[in-house]
């Protein structure tokens, strides 16, 4: 009985030695990955594995490191901070950048690029439109971004709108005189002012109304020559009398001697000692160059009469603003003493060129000023509305990236792929828009916030690319 039961004993302990053999054996080939079936189902499971999970190899096209992805490294290793290197597959640099057929963005004009249509069919000119396509317009390295990361870049997309381009010319002028209304006194002939009347810088003159009296021994003999051709035409009224009657009283009107005056010599049958003279304009004396008791010379200056019931406004717009403007336009002017009062003219002339220290155009704008409001060398604020009847693509200005000579934009095409466009921009408008000659159709999607980071991405990325095809 007792070798009974050491038998049972003895089979109890080899089961339990090869139980605990075998489960410490499958550990250490679970642990190594030793599959034991894999011998004799390599291929069966091999070729499930494809078909069903469609499993390829990714490859590895370079390793980078964790905190500097311009620390670049042709094999796996650490790097200069002693981290692992991650490894950067082909289809996360490539994948995204390349397409295999040619997207049309929009159709333009053969002859002008910015005329541009949705579909295709004829230009204004019966052309036939042409196509342009988007890899002609790409202005870097396509990027793909997790949404999650999209959500924290706190992207925000616009579309491009087509519509009227409302662009308000807001600029300073100053009120001067009107030179077409703008005339100069001088004495044709030497002598003395005996009176004054126009006796202050600012007097205001009435066309005909005296402005001084002179002494002059040449209009003394002129007066006397034709009170003696006046007697004697009226005593003997020939045809030769009238004649030099005549003569003598046009060198009387060649001294700018009035009508009136020269009547009321025939009327009192003398000379005067001195002659009157009277204003040849109605306006405000803006310039007084003589003083009662002075000699005044022939050909001298004396007065400079202005008459301001008509000004010009001139106006200071940039260079390129000058094609938005024209003759007889309608511009709008207020003044700093009474901001609320609009006044109303049209711009009558445009300077052929550029001011040389202030770089730009000047306009002259023509206002009417019946009621001696607006003065001379005023400072106006003027405000000329130029996109009454033209329409065009704009889009937020914030969403262009000005990178050298290239304007760039980045257009959305959806599932966190972000493509840079290459486009060229018109006038900015109001309300922080911008106008776009090419690159963008009607209601490409655009990144308005946060494109810079998405630009940095995509030079990356160019530049890996660039680094990769040298090797």
């Amino acid at each position: 009985m007792n070798q009974t039961s050491n038998k049972k004993l003895i089979v109890l302990t080899v089961l339990i030695t090869a139980m605990i053999t075998g489960s410490a054996f499958f550990a250490v080939f679970k642990y190594m990955g030793i599959n034991p079936e894999q011998g004799k189902h390599a291929n069966a499971v091999g070729q499930i594995e494809t078909e069903n999970t469609g499993y390829q190899e990714k490859k590895a096209i370079y390793w980078r490191a964790p905190m500097d992805p311009m620390e670049i490294y042709d094999k796996p290793g650490k790097s200069k901070m002693g981290m692992d290197l991650v490894p950067v597959y082909e289809d996360a640099v490539a994948g995204d950048s390349k397409s295999q057929e040619r997207k049309i963005v929009y159709w333009k004009a053969p002859m002008d690029p910015t005329e541009i249509y949705e579909q295709p069919g004829k230009s204004k000119m019966d052309m036939d439109l042409v196509p342009v396509y988007e890899d002609e317009l790409v202005g870097g390295v396509d990027i793909k971004i997790d949404p999650v990361v999209e959500q924290n870049m706190g992207l925000k997309i616009e579309k491009a709108e087509k519509g009227l381009l409302h662009h308000a010319i807001k600029t300073y002028g100053h009120i001067t005189f009107d030179e077409t209304r703008t005339g100069i006194v001088s004495q044709k002939t030497g002598g003395w002012i005996e009176k004054l009347y126009a006796d202050y810088t600012g007097f205001f003159v009435e066309k005909g109304q005296p402005l001084y009296e002179i002494y002059s021994p040449s209009l003394l003999a002129s007066q006397e020559e034709y009170l003696s051709a006046f007697k004697n035409f009226q005593k003997n009224k020939t045809s030769l009398n009238r004649e030099i009657l005549v003569s003598a009283r046009q060198r009387l009107g060649y001294f700018d001697i009035a009508d009136l005056e020269i009547d009321s010599i025939e009327k009192n049958g003398e000379v005067k000692k001195s002659i009157l003279v009277r204003s040849p304009f109605t306006g405000v004396i803006t310039h007084k160059n003589i003083i009662e008791g002075a000699f005044a010379k022939p050909g001298e200056s004396l007065f400079t009469i202005s008459d301001l019931s008509s000004v010009w406004v001139e106006a200071h717009i940039f260079e390129y603003e000058q094609n938005l403007v024209s003759k007889g336009q309608q511009v709008e002017m207020t003044l700093s003493y009474n901001p609320e009062k609009i006044y109303t003219g049209e711009i009558s002339y445009i300077f052929p060129y550029l001011q040389k220290k202030t770089r730009d155009v000047i306009i002259r704008i023509a206002f009417e000023n019946k009621h001696g409001e607006l003065m001379p060398d005023m400072f106006a604020k003027i405000f000329i509305n130029t996109g009454l009847n033209r329409e065009g693509i704009s889009i937020p200005s914030e969403a262009v990236i000005h990178s050298g000579e290239k304007k760039i934009v980045f257009v959305t095409k959806g599932e966190g792929k972000f493509t840079p466009r290459k486009i060229q921009t018109g006038i900015y408008l109001d309300n922080g828009r911008v106008e776009i000659l090419s690159g963008l159709a009607q209601d490409d999607r655009v990144v308005i916030s946060g494109q810079f980071l998405l630009d940095s991405e995509s030079k990356l990325r160019e530049a890996i690319q660039k680094m990769i095809e040298s090797k």
